[in-house]
C-alpha cells in the first residue's frame, strides 16, 4: 500500500484519523493498515488504522481469521448485514505465493487503469485494543486463478466502492465476483 494519506482522503473522500500513512512494502495478519469506513455521523467517512485478522469463532482456534469465505456463514452475518460494518481496505497491489515449499516467491498483481484500489472488507471493535479486520475473497478470475486457484481478494473501485459502504446487503452481496481479467495485470 504505497498510497498517501492525502490521496486515500480525495479518492474516497474520507476525514483521515490515521495519520501518516507511510508506504507499506506489504501487510501480514496481525499488523496494522489504513481503512476506510463510514464515521456513524450522516454519510461522512474515515479513514482508520485496524489489525489485519479478525477473532475467531469460539469453537474454531486460536488464530484470527484474514479472509472471509463463506457469506452465509451466521458469525459473518451481522457484520455483513450493516454497512456501518463494512469498511474498504485500500491497497496498490497484491500478492500470491507460488512454488514449492522452501522456495515460494511473491507474485504481485495490480489494476491496469486504478493505482490505488479496495478490497471489501468488514470490521469490528476489539475489547481493551484497536479495532480489526478482515477482506472477502470470491472465486478468482483467470489472471489470479493461475497462480492461487482457491480465491481472490473482492476488489473494488469507483461506484462499486461507495455502495460497498452504503448499501442493504441484497445489492453489496452483487459486488462480491471475480475482478475482470481484461483489467488486471500482474506487476512488474
Amino acid at each position: 500500500m504505497r498510497a498517501s494519506a492525502d490521496e486515500l482522503s480525495r479518492l474516497y473522500r474520507a476525514t483521515n484519523h490515521a495519520g501518516n500513512v507511510p508506504a507499506l512494502e506489504a501487510v501480514y495478519p496481525g499488523q496494522p493498515a489504513p481503512v476506510v469506513r463510514s464515521s456513524g455521523i450522516g454519510s461522512t467517512r474515515e479513514i482508520v488504522t485496524m489489525s489485519w485478522g479478525y477473532p475467531p469463532p469460539a469453537n474454531a482456534g486460536a488464530r484470527p481469521v484474514t479472509n472471509v469465505r463463506n457469506l452465509a456463514s451466521p458469525f459473518w452475518r451481522s457484520a455483513l448485514m450493516s454497512p456501518e460494518r463494512r469498511c474498504l481496505v485500500p491497497v496498490t497491489a497484491f500478492c500470491e505465493w507460488q512454488g514449492e515449499k522452501g522456495s515460494k516467491r511473491k507474485l504481485w498483481f495490480e489494476l491496469a487503469n486504478a493505482p490505488v484500489f479496495a478490497f471489501a472488507g468488514i470490521w469490528r471493535p476489539v475489547d481493551g485494543g484497536a479495532s480489526c479486520f478482515a477482506f472477502l475473497t470470491c472465486a478468482p478470475n483467470a489472471i489470479v486463478g493461475a497462480v492461487h486457484p482457491k480465491a481472490m481478494p473482492v476488489i473494488l473501485i469507483g461506484d462499486d466502492a461507495d455502495a460497498w459502504l452504503t448499501a442493504e446487503w441484497p445489492l453489496a452481496r452483487r459486488l462480491v465476483r471475480p475482478y475482470p481479467d481484461a483489467e488486471m495485470r500482474m506487476a512488474l
